[in-house]
């Protein structure tokens, strides 16, 4: 079969000729892929920064970790890998698929999974968002956040704050369901001020950051309280795009009904993650099916791997490998 293939870490991905997956066990089967995401989870595992990278194979390794594609009888679905699934054929878990609704076009259903468990997990299973709660979104103008908007929305926030430094993008989430945007290229004091006036207005419940870095340490000084009762807020990182540590004072830590945690792999608890695939990803398959979620992709020919790897997408795009 023709693959995607890297042989060390750090390197591109090669189109060549591999061999075929061959099952295991009876909860492995094959499937035929049509569809894949490129995600930054993917890059970092290529690259070997992400913590979940594996030790090199010499023998080289079929990239990516899920896809969309059919299964022997024809049914379409999407699956998480056992093998990688840069491929023509992938090796996918009997317990880790979901059979796409009928109308969903299969680039659209393979860009969705990764950041759906990146906006739904948090919320549903960190946050534990009600109808109502007032969400901050901070780095929201990626694929993911863009998802999380729409997202939250559907979960019944009341009022979605969104961050970001693409102003044409932060706008356009005007459209999916964000009521409030803020630049992170303004200056920090009027960033800061703000942030301060909506938190006064509306007390925010939920922050998911996908940025971390120093944006993090800015809202994170917002919440601080003065030593008065102060209104809960649930902060859940799940990305840090601006960088991997924080400085963070012990006296925000003392001073705000503060909850903080992480939303990524790892942290998920088995049964969250069967909900993931029993519930909350046919629920939002069906709705892009519906055409009631904009989905923004970019696809390209798994032959172009090589030189499409590094390729920056514009404005939240998700690139899609056709097989």
């Amino acid at each position: 079969m023709k693959a995607a293939v890297v042989y060390k870490k750090g390197s591109l991905p090669k189109f060549v000729e591999f061999s075929n997956p061959i099952a295991a066990n009876e909860n492995e089967v094959l499937l035929s892929v049509k569809a894949v995401a490129i995600t930054n989870l993917d890059k970092g595992i290529v690259s070997g920064e992400h913590y979940s990278s594996e030790n090199e194979n010499q023998n080289g390794t079929v990239i990516g970790s899920d896809a969309v594609g059919l299964l022997e009888n024809g049914t379409k679905v999407y699956a998480r890998g056992i093998s990688g699934t840069i491929a023509e054929k992938a090796l996918v878990e009997k317990n880790r698929m979901v059979v796409l609704p009928d109308g969903i076009d299969l680039s659209i259903a393979a860009a969705m999974p990764n950041a759906v468990a990146g906006s739904a997990m948090a919320l549903r299973f960190r946050a534990e968002i009600q109808p109502g709660d007032t969400v901050l979104i901070n780095g929201a103008t990626g694929f993911t956040g863009q998802m999380a908007v729409q997202v939250a929305k559907y979960y019944g926030a009341k009022k979605i704050i969104v961050t970001g430094r693409n102003e044409k993008t932060l706008q356009s989430l005007l459209e999916l369901g964000a009521d409030e945007i803020l630049y992170l290229k303004q200056d920090d004091e009027r960033f800061v001020s703000q942030l301060k006036e909506i938190h006064q207005n509306t007390p925010i419940d939920i922050v998911l950051d996908y940025l971390w870095g120093y944006s993090a340490e800015l809202i994170l000084s917002v919440l601080k309280g003065n030593g008065n009762f102060t209104h809960k807020t649930r902060y859940v990182s799940i990305g840090s795009m601006s960088g991997d540590t924080i400085q963070l004072s012990a006296q925000i830590l003392r001073s705000v009904d503060l909850q903080l945690s992480g939303s990524g792999l790892g942290s998920w608890k088995k049964e969250e993650v069967k909900l993931l695939f029993s519930e909350i990803l046919p629920e939002i398959f069906l709705l892009a099916s519906q055409n009631k979620l904009k989905i923004n992709i970019e696809k390209v020919n798994i032959a172009d791997i090589e030189k499409m790897w590094n390729t920056e997408v514009p404005d939240g795009k998700r690139l899609v490998v056709m097989v």
